[in-house]
C-alpha cells in the first residue's frame, strides 16, 4: 500500500469497522449513497475514517424508517440548518416511539401480575377481604341504559382510553349499586371503570373506598353471573353483613389468558359496612 493510502480503510476493513458485510458498502456505492473516498486504477476502494460518521448517520436514519432514497437526497443537498430540522423531527418521532413502548411494557407487566394473581385463587371460595383504597377512572353513567346505549358507552370509554394513551392493561370493570343488588338487577351497571396511572394529567378519579369487601369469583359466561351474585348475597345474609354502596366486578381471566368463555373468571367485590 502506498504511503498516501496508509490512513485509509480497505472495503473489508471499513465493513468490519461498521459491522456490516462488504456487499452493503458495494450497494451504497452503487446507488450513490456512500462511495469510497478513493478508487484507484485497479478498482480498489478506500474509505477514510471521516466516512464512518456518515455511515452512522445513514444507519441512524434507516433505524427511524427513513428510506434510502430520502437519505441520499438529504446527503446530497444537506446544510447545517436542514440537518438540525431533520434530526429534531426524528428525535420527536423517537420520543413518541419510546413513550409507546413504555406503555406497552406497562401493559405487559400488568397482564403478568394479574394472571399470576389469578393462579393463586381458589375460585370456589367466598371470603371477607380487607382491600386498599383505589383510584378508578369512570365512564359516564350507564344506569338503566338500553343495550345500544350500553355498547355506545363501552366504545366511547375504550376509545377515550386509547386516544389519550391511558390504557395500562387493567380490565374494564363495572360498578353495581346497592339498590340494584337488592333488586337482583345485577347487570344494570352504574358505571364502567378501569385503573389508570394516578398521575395522569387532567383526569378526574373516583375513589373506591378502603375497607371490607365480600369477594367471590364467577367462572363462565356472564349470562349466568346472577347465580354467583345470589350465592354472595346469601353469604352476606348468613353472616349478618351490612351492604355498602357498591359492588365492583372485573375479569381476572379472559380471552387473553384462557380459551373459551366457559373458562372466563370474573372477580366480584361487594362493599360492606364494618
Amino acid at each position: 500500500m502506498s504511503e498516501n493510502l496508509r490512513k485509509y480503510f480497505t472495503t473489508g476493513e471499513f465493513a468490519k469497522l461498521c459491522n456490516v458485510k462488504k456487499q452493503t458498502l458495494f450497494h451504497y456505492d452503487e446507488i450513490g449513497l456512500l462511495s469510497p473516498e478513493i478508487k484507484n486504477d485497479k478498482g480498489y476502494r478506500y474509505y477514510s475514517y471521516h466516512q464512518f460518521d456518515v455511515f452512522n448517520v445513514i444507519e441512524l436514519l434507516k433505524e427511524v424508517d427513513m428510506p434510502l432514497k430520502e437519505i441520499k437526497l438529504f446527503l446530497k443537498n444537506k446544510t447545517p440548518v436542514e440537518l438540525i430540522e431533520l434530526l429534531k423531527g426524528k428525535s420527536l418521532e423517537i420520543e413518541k416511539k419510546i413513550n409507546t413502548l413504555n406503555q406497552i411494557q406497562k401493559i405487559i407487566d400488568t397482564k403478568i401480575t394479574l394472571t399470576e394473581y389469578a393462579l393463586t385463587i381458589d375460585f370456589s371460595q367466598i371470603t371477607l377481604v380487607e382491600q386498599a383504597e383505589e383510584q378508578l377512572f369512570l365512564s359516564n353513567s350507564i344506569l338503566d341504559c338500553s343495550d345500544r346505549e350500553f355498547l355506545k358507552s363501552i366504545s366511547t370509554f375504550i376509545d377515550y382510553l386509547y386516544t389519550n394513551e391511558l390504557d395500562l392493561g387493567y380490565p374494564i370493570g363495572a360498578v353495581v349499586s346497592k339498590e340494584k343488588l337488592l333488586g337482583e338487577d345485577y347487570d344494570n351497571y352504574s358505571y364502567l371503570y378501569t385503573k389508570i396511572a394516578e398521575d395522569a394529567k387532567g383526569i378526574s378519579f373516583y375513589t373506591k373506598q378502603k375497607g371490607l369487601y365480600v369477594v367471590g369469583f364467577h367462572k363462565g359466561d356472564d349470562k349466568n353471573i346472577s347465580k354467583t351474585y345470589k350465592k354472595m348475597m346469601d353469604f352476606i345474609d348468613t353472616h349478618h353483613i351490612k351492604l355498602g354502596s357498591y359492588a365492583y366486578e372485573e375479569y381476572v381471566l379472559d380471552e387473553i389468558s384462557v380459551t373459551g368463555n366457559d373458562n372466563y373468571v370474573t372477580q366480584i367485590m361487594i362493599e360492606v359496612e364494618e
